[in-house]
C-alpha cells in the first residue's frame, strides 16, 4: 500500500513528534507498504523541495513571507494544501495520514476530498491543552475554544480517526465522536535504535563529575508542564537522605532558562548538572549514566490526557524509571512493577520516591527487566503499526467499492 503522511515537521528537526513520525514510517517501510511526507510550513528552512533523510522521503512547503496571524494560518493551510496536492500527484498515494494539528488536517482533507482519496487522521495531543501546558495559552480563551472546534470539524470529516492513547480516545468518545471511528496507536520504541541498553560511558561520567554518584536523570524537552522545577525543588531533601545523589538533566527547551536560575539558587546548586542539547546518536551515553529516570509532569488536562514517549524509551534501555501518577503515566507505569509512581506537583513526595529506589537496589534488576519486557511486547513499533493495517484496507476497499459521493462525508 502507499501511504502519504501529512506532518507539522518532520527530520532532519529533532522533537519526540519527529522520532514518532520516523518510527511509524520506518516500521512500515519494513512492513512492505511504500511511503512518504509531507511537512508544513512550521519545518523552517529545507535542502530542496524534496529531500531523503534516513532513507524516508520528504516533500516541502515553502514557509517564507507568510503573514501572520489567522490571516497567516489560513495562507499556511492553502500552501501546505498546494505541497499536499503535488505530492499526490507525484506519489500516487493509497491514503492520506494526517497528524495534527488540526490545521495538518484541514489542508489534508481538502486534499483528500478533491482527489477521492481516504483520509486518516491521527491526534498526538490536544494542541489547545499543548498549549497551556507550554504556558503559551489560557484555558477557555477564544483562542483555545476555537483550536478545539477546528479538531472537531477536522475529525468529523475524516474517515478514521487515531490517538496515541486510551485518554485521548475516552475524551472524544465524551464529545460525541462514535467510538468505533477512533483506534489507539500508542507510542512506542524502536528497538532497532533502543533496543540494546549501552554499557556505562565511564569517560563521559568522569567528564561531568558523576564518578561514584547516585545519579537521577531527565533526558527530554525543558516545557513546563515537565515539573522540572518540581525535580530540582525536591533535590535538597534527597540529597539530605542519599548525599551522594546528582541530578543530571539533558535537553533544552522553554523553561530552560528559568530552571538554570532556580537550580543555580538551591543550596545544593553542587548537585544539579545541565548538559543541555545532545544529537540524537549521542543520547544513549547519557542513558548509560543514569540510575533512575524521572518524570514529574505536573497535573493538568494535556498530561492527564496524553502518554509521554520519554519512559518508554527509558525502559528500553533498561532504566528504573520513576514518574508523576498523572493519567499519561499510569498508562504506561505499573507502579511497583515496572517503575515507580509518586504524587504530582509535590516535591517531598518526589524526594521521598526517589531516597527508596536509590536505599533499596536489591529489586532493580527485575523491575528493569520487567519495564523492557513491557515495551517489547506492548510497545514496540514493529509491530504497533500493524494496528493501522486493517483501517486503511478499509477505507482504501471502501473507496475502490463505492463512488466518491457515497464513499466520502458530504464537504459543507
Amino acid at each position: 500500500m502507499r501511504i502519504l503522511h501529512i506532518l507539522d515537521h518532520g527530520l532532519p528537526l529533532q522533537s519526540g513528534y519527529t522520532f514518532r513520525t520516523r518510527a511509524i514510517l520506518t516500521a512500515q517501510a519494513a512492513a512492505g507498504h511504500v511511503v512518504a511526507a509531507v511537512t508544513g510550513p512550521r519545518q523552517g528552512e529545507s535542502g530542496g523541495v524534496v529531500e531523503r533523510i534516513d532513507g524516508l522521503t520528504f516533500h516541502r512547503t515553502p514557509s517564507t513571507g507568510m503573514p501572520t496571524g489567522l490571516i497567516g494560518e489560513l495562507a499556511g493551510v492553502a500552501g501546505f494544501s498546494k505541497s499536499i496536492a503535488a505530492a499526490v500527484a507525484e506519489f500516487r498515494p493509497d491514503i492520506l495520514h494526517a497528524h495534527s494539528p488540526a490545521l495538518d488536517g484541514l489542508a489534508a482533507w481538502r486534499v483528500a476530498r478533491r482527489h477521492g482519496l481516504p483520509f486518516v487522521y491521527e491526534i498526538r495531543a490536544f494542541w489547545e491543552d499543548a498549549a497551556v501546558g507550554n504556558d503559551t495559552g489560557t484555558e477557555g480563551s477564544l483562542k483555545y475554544r476555537a483550536t478545539r472546534a477546528l479538531e472537531r470539524f477536522v475529525v468529523d470529516r475524516a474517515n478514521a480517526v487515531a490517538v496515541i492513547c486510551d485518554g485521548l480516545r475516552g475524551d472524544l468518545i465524551a464529545r460525541g465522536v462514535a467510538a468505533d471511528k477512533i483506534m489507539v496507536s500508542p507510542n512506542g520504541v524502536d528497538l532497532t535504535l533502543f533496543g540494546s541498553p549501552a554499557p556505562r560511558d565511564d569517560a563521559l561520567a568522569t567528564a561531568l563529575g558523576l564518578d561514584g554518584a547516585e545519579v537521577i536523570g531527565f533526558i527530554g524537552s525543558f516545557y513546563p508542564y515537565e515539573g522540572l522545577d518540581d525535580l530540582i525543588a525536591a533535590m535538597p531533601a534527597l540529597v539530605a537522605a542519599r548525599p551522594d545523589a546528582t541530578l543530571l538533566l539533558v535537553g533544552g527547551g522553554p523553561a530552560g532558562d528559568a530552571l538554570r536560575a532556580q537550580a543555580a539558587a538551591s543550596p545544593v546548586a553542587d548537585r544539579i548538572r545541565f548538559v543541555g542539547r545532545v544529537p540524537h546518536a549521542e543520547v544513549e551515553r547519557y542513558y548509560s549514566l543514569v540510575d533512575v529516570l524521572a518524570y514529574p509532569r505536573k497535573a493538568m488536562r494535556l498530561t492527564e490526557l496524553v502518554t509521554p514517549l520519554k519512559p518508554l524509551e527509558a525502559m528500553a534501555q533498561g532504566r528504573l524509571v520513576a514518574a508523576s501518577d498523572v493519567g499519561g503515566h499510569r498508562e504506561l507505569i505499573r507502579d511497583g512493577d515496572t517503575g515507580t509512581l509518586f504524587a504530582a506537583d509535590d516535591p517531598a513526595a518526589i524526594a521521598a520516591a526517589l531516597a527508596g529506589l536509590l536505599a533499596d537496589r536489591s529489586g532493580w534488576e527485575a523491575r528493569r527487566a520487567r519495564g523492557r519486557a513491557f515495551v517489547a511486547q506492548e510497545r514496540n513499533w514493529s509491530s504497533n503499526i500493524c494496528r493501522y493495517d486493517a483501517i486503511y484496507q478499509r477505507l482504501v476497499e471502501a473507496a475502490n467499492r463505492k463512488s466518491r459521493w457515497s464513499a466520502y462525508p458530504a464537504p459543507i
